[in-house]
């Protein structure tokens, strides 16, 4: 009993397993580099995966964004 306590109490964190989070939201490097600066974000749903990549958008407006599940770009600002 004691042990699947200790489980459940490791999981409760605010965070969710990446298996979880199937969309990311991604800042390409500026100036010609072909690579992710950073992962702005990672979203359980489609919808709110959508709004975060709209909302990125406007925080760079010069950058390249893309919205990805798993390895399938579904989004991507520059096209």
């Amino acid at each position: 009993m004691r042990q699947s306590k200790d489980k459940a109490s490791k999981n409760d964190g605010a965070s969710a397993p990446r298996e979880e989070l199937p969309f990311r939201v991604e800042l390409w490097h500026d100036g010609g580099h072909d690579a992710v600066e950073r992962i702005l974000a990672r979203a359980a749903s489609a919808q709110l995966a959508r709004a975060i990549f709209k909302a990125a958008q406007g925080d760079h407006p010069q950058r390249r964004i893309t919205l990805r599940r798993d390895n399938r770009i579904i989004a991507d600002s520059q096209k």
